[in-house]
């Protein structure tokens, strides 16, 4: 019953009508100004052949036959030879003046081969086809319908008693032109109407265009300073509300960086204090604990400063990524660490390289802090760039690998308080990977540890 609705699930998402709906607010607006549109064409076109052009057609068609069934009759009514010619050449001359008839008569000849016209033929098999039937209508006797190709005209030819009787006439005397301007103006407007709504759907779709830009650089840290609401009143109102928006994030940003900064500089103070006592009293086993106190207590200070300032007032430049990955695999392997590189030349990307560097160099700290070798590795992907950090340590159950990107969480006993730190550094790297429109995903290394995948878009 499961495999069932899971094999119907799959069919309705195959034809779901969201597979064929464009992807953009343009294109989708325009298929709601199209569809209707060409419906009505459609609509409009057959009931034009249908009601005018067929009926015109079989109209037209009436008409000439009814002449070439007299042209027939006067023939068939002479008494001879002589008499025949005689009439068809007196009919011929004003036939050809008046009415574009060319008549032909050949003694002793019989009717020739029907010729099939060719698929792509619509008109001319439409022609032919009314042709024929008004024909064997009005004249009783065996007869055949051509349209002369590449001529524009047909021959319509009739086996009379004493030979065979041939006429042909253009095609124009079988449809009117009012179907070719009717069609030509009705494309043309709709043509000219697209182009219009094209202009005027991009215009009104600019406004969210750029406040989908402006939205995107605050969400990766980066200032809009030319940003301003314009469009229509719905697009203002979002562009004013995400203008309200920043000011309050900023101002919020602002207030909490400057009271942690001030906690910070009013605890320095005592903290100073008792490090210079400390120093005075002799040296024992509760002075040594005591200064390691008060070093952690610094420490935590400073961590949380990083966590909360982020860099925010660093501005975006140029980051070469095996310059930046040199200076911090130096620093790891002062700490007995063996460490591989396999980068690919030429990395460049736009980023702060503060920020950058302490969310990376936290990454590849906690792995070397846990394991005994780490392995980095980066490499373009389309538009962004993967890096790949890992280490052969005792890695983090799964289960986790969303809880240690919350500030101050540790998790299992092999990550301890003997290790340092007090459970900044990932959330730290996480922030700073995100201010990028970036992230972060933790997984199983092939190595045995933790593999720590970044993607930063370029």
């Amino acid at each position: 019953m499961g495999n069932m609705r899971s094999h119907f699930k799959r069919l309705r998402n195959f034809f779901s009508i969201k597979r064929i709906m464009p992807r953009t607010l343009l294109w989708r607006s325009l298929l709601i100004l199209i569809v209707p549109v060409l419906l009505i064409q459609v609509i409009a076109t057959y009931m034009f052949f249908d009601r005018h052009w067929n009926r015109m057609t079989t109209r037209l068609a009436y008409a000439v036959s009814g002449e070439i069934a007299v042209i027939a009759a006067l023939a068939e009514d002479a008494v001879s030879p002589l008499d025949m010619n005689l009439r068809l050449n007196a009919l011929a001359y004003r036939m050809a003046e008046s009415l574009d008839f060319n008549i032909e008569f050949t003694p002793g000849g019989s009717l020739p081969e029907r010729i099939k016209a060719g698929p792509g033929k619509i008109w001319e098999n439409s022609m032919t086809r009314q042709l024929r039937d008004e024909i064997s209508a009005q004249v009783f006797k065996p007869f055949v319908v051509n349209a002369i190709p590449g001529e524009k005209s047909i021959a319509v030819h009739i086996q009379l008693p004493e030979g065979r009787l041939s006429v042909t006439f253009p095609q124009r005397r079988l449809f009117s032109s009012s179907g070719y301007i009717f069609l030509l103006w009705m494309i043309g407007t709709s043509f000219l109407l697209l182009l219009i709504a094209i202009q005027f759907m991009r215009n009104q779709i600019r406004p969210i265009r750029k406040l989908a830009v402006a939205a995107e650089r605050f969400g990766k840290g980066r200032d809009t300073p030319s940003f301003k609401p314009e469009g229509a009143l719905e697009v203002r109102q979002a562009a004013n509300a995400f203008l309200e928006m920043r000011r309050r994030i900023q101002r919020q940003i602002s207030q909490r960086t400057d009271m942690l900064a001030g906690v910070s500089h009013d605890l320095r103070t005592p903290l100073t204090r008792m490090r210079l006592q400390l120093e005075m009293l002799p040296d024992s086993a509760d002075v040594r604990d005591l200064k390691q106190d008060v070093q952690d207590m610094e420490e935590m200070i400073h961590g949380y400063l990083d966590f909360v300032r982020g860099d925010g007032d660093e501005q975006f430049s140029a980051v070469d990524l095996e310059t930046l990955f040199e200076k911090i695999a130096a620093g790891v392997k002062r700490q007995n660490v063996a460490l591989t590189l396999d980068l690919e030349k030429g990395l460049r990307l736009m980023a702060r390289p503060l920020a950058l560097e302490r969310a990376l160099g936290n990454l590849v700290n906690n792995a070397g802090k846990y394991g005994r070798h780490v392995w980095i590795r980066a490499a373009q992907d389309g538009k962004r760039i993967r890096i790949s950090i890992e280490d052969d340590g005792p890695g983090i159950p799964p289960e986790h690998y969303e809880d240690v990107f919350k500030p101050f969480m540790r998790v299992d006993s092999s990550r301890n308080a003997e290790t340092g730190g007090v459970g900044l550094g990932l959330p730290i790297a996480m922030d700073i990977v995100h201010a990028h429109g970036g992230r972060i995903e933790l997984g199983r290394s092939d190595h045995g540890g933790l593999r720590a995948m970044v993607w930063i878009p370029l």
